[in-house]
């Protein structure tokens, strides 16, 4: 068995943040697959690990870990090359974090699920469309941010970076041309998608398509 398991699944951005980090640090880790579209986040065993209902979760021996920026912040003290170097960057890093599981992640995550994951008849397009609004100008906050630096905290990759890069990769799967809109975003991602050991969430994770 691996050092780390990750219960997890491909269409999930969120997992993909903590899978891509344990890949990019060349971690012992597996995934292991959870059956999101059927329920699989709401059985008793899995909510005896995780009581609210979620993926991803990270086990690591005895330890239990739920919601993807606790896991990032473990994994920082373990792989320290993308942790925070002072209290201003920790600071500056669990910013960035707050407001993507607020602001970024959050409503770029239920517009793609109602865009390409939900059932036909749940695509409310008003709903649509007041989803794609707070993910677009979402977007604008980061695309302006990295107009100007490499990456989002410092001169490196930190846990911020893989927290914000959750979703990214799906965009053609919420009608956003990354290149053609937000440029700053497309060179950071690009920047990402060239480091060792990276792969599409669609690679990286087991379970796409749903149900293949």
């Amino acid at each position: 068995m691996s050092e780390y398991q990750l219960h997890s699944f491909a269409q999930s951005g969120n997992a993909y943040k903590v899978a891509l980090l344990l890949e990019l640090a060349g971690a012992d880790w597996e995934p292991v697959w959870v059956d999101f579209f059927h329920g699989g986040t709401k059985t008793p065993d899995y909510l005896a690990m995780n009581e609210m209902g979620e993926a991803p979760v990270l086990v690591h021996g005895d330890l239990r870990l739920s919601q993807s920026g606790v896991i990032l912040d473990y994994l920082a003290q373990r792989y320290r090359d993308y942790a925070p170097k002072s209290e201003e960057e920790r600071r500056e890093v669990l910013r960035w974090l707050l407001w993507d599981n607020h602001k970024f992640t959050s409503y770029i995550a239920t517009l793609r699920f109602l865009m390409t994951l939900a059932a036909p008849d749940k695509r409310d397009p008003a709903v649509i469309a007041f989803l794609d609004g707070r993910a677009r100008a979402a977007m604008k906050v980061l695309d302006r941010h990295l107009g100007a630096r490499p990456w989002i905290v410092g001169e490196r990759m930190t846990i911020a970076d893989f927290s914000c890069a959750g979703y990214v990769y799906y965009a053609e799967e919420y009608g956003v041309d990354m290149a053609g809109e937000y440029p700053g975003i497309e060179r950071w991602r690009n920047e990402i998608a060239a480091l060792p050991g990276w792969k599409h969430p669609y690679d990286l994770l087991p379970g796409h398509p749903p149900g293949g």
